[in-house]
């Protein structure tokens, strides 16, 4: 079998559209809120042990690379959420052309910055 398509697997000169791009970030997002489940299962449950294990956590959720974990946190949840709401809005028939696909994911780019940056005013 003589297959003249070209190869190229130089991820570097692969030109992806934001669709793409909107799809893989919510593959990842997805990924860091699976982790983040445990580590916030943690915290609850030292935080429900004892008044002063909840103060330590009080203490450490003070620190600046604990509210950086938190605000990362928060951004997964938020793009998260907003690309299923728009995967949501597509499983009804809507934004499933091109046209749909393009300004959808920019649509969720945007709502997922506000909601991200919300998120970092909220937790500095």
């Amino acid at each position: 079998m003589n297959n003249k398509r070209p190869v190229n697997l130089d991820i570097s000169t692969i030109h992806l559209p934001i669709t793409a791009f909107v799809s893989i970030l919510h593959r990842i997002s997805g990924v860091i809120l699976f982790a983040a489940v445990a580590l916030l299962l943690w915290l609850l449950d030292a935080s429900l042990a004892s008044a002063e294990s909840f103060a330590a956590l009080q203490a450490l959720l003070g620190e600046p690379w604990a509210q950086a974990v938190l605000w990362a946190t928060l951004a997964a949840l938020a793009y998260h959420a907003v690309a299923g709401v728009r995967h949501l809005i597509m499983d009804i028939g809507i934004g499933e052309s091109l046209e749909g696909g393009r300004t959808g994911a920019k649509l969720v780019i945007f709502f997922a910055v506000i909601l991200i940056a919300l998120a970092g005013v909220w937790v500095w």
